[in-house]
């Protein structure tokens, strides 16, 4: 851990709430996917939200960034509720999304990928594409090349990079690790303790529960809609019911 990461985790319990979810409801036609979720994320964070697949992971970030509509509760930022602005505009707030799935614009260079990045801004900002290539020296590499041609590992990074080209406050960061091989798990990791490290707040979803806690400063475990465990990482890691839920583990 660099000593900006550990004065980032030690102020994190002092630091102003960024991002508060309030009695949150979301459904989907007649089915709820999010049944009065309460969390809450502040300043220089990394918070882990855990679950299995279909407990409302994806569904909490895609609320957030404001591309599903909540049927009640509230979303802040910032302080300023957001539930219900469209998602450009969360964006324009200081929110970054990478999605589940990459979703890179395959038919796009690396590079024309990290301009849609910035598109809120009327001037690309030489700065912004550097701190991109220095965190992922390959998509300097590649800047050229059609990003549909790069391994899932280098997409990942792209996506990463594309949210970042808009110089968010909060970083929300769906699955990172997914279908990659463990090496570049690990890399991934190591990338988003720097991104921390550099100032963002990071609200982190993945099933890698050990990887995630290992960074996080605190976690969330969703279960079908709802908050069932809220902890340090550290206590998360140690807990029965984690270590055999999401590592795997059996009890004696």
């Amino acid at each position: 851990m660099t000593v900006a990461t550990h004065l980032a985790h030690r102020t994190a319990t002092t630091a102003p709430t960024i991002l508060e979810l309030a009695d949150l409801h979301v459904s989907y036609g007649a089915i709820g996917a999010l049944r009065g979720i309460d969390m809450a994320v502040r300043e220089g964070e990394v918070v882990a939200l855990l679950g299995a697949n279909g407990a409302g992971k994806t569904t909490t970030l895609r609320t957030i960034s404001g591309l599903h509509r909540p049927a009640a509760g509230a979303v802040r930022f910032c302080g300023e509720r957001i539930d219900g602005i469209p998602s450009h505009s969360v964006v324009g707030l200081g929110i970054g999304h990478s999605p589940e799935g990459r979703r890179v614009f395959a038919d796009m260079t690396v590079l024309e990928n990290l301009h849609m990045g910035a598109y809120r801004f009327k001037r690309l900002r030489q700065a912004d594409l550097d701190r991109v290539f220095a965190l992922f020296p390959r998509l300097a590499e590649r800047r050229t090349q059609q990003a549909g041609t790069l391994s899932g590992g280098e997409q990942q990074m792209l996506a990463m990079g594309r949210a970042l080209m808009g110089r968010p406050e909060l970083l929300l960061l769906d699955e990172p690790s997914m279908g990659l091989a463990p090496l570049v798990v690990a890399q991934i990791f190591e990338i988003i303790k720097e991104i921390n490290a550099q100032g963002t707040t990071v609200l982190l979803v993945e099933q890698n529960a050990a990887q995630a806690l290992r960074i996080a400063d605190r976690g969330y475990v969703l279960e079908t809609g709802r908050i069932t465990m809220h902890a340090p990482a550290h206590e998360l890691l140690d807990d029965p019911r984690i270590r055999t839920a999401y590592l795997g583990e059996t009890t004696p």
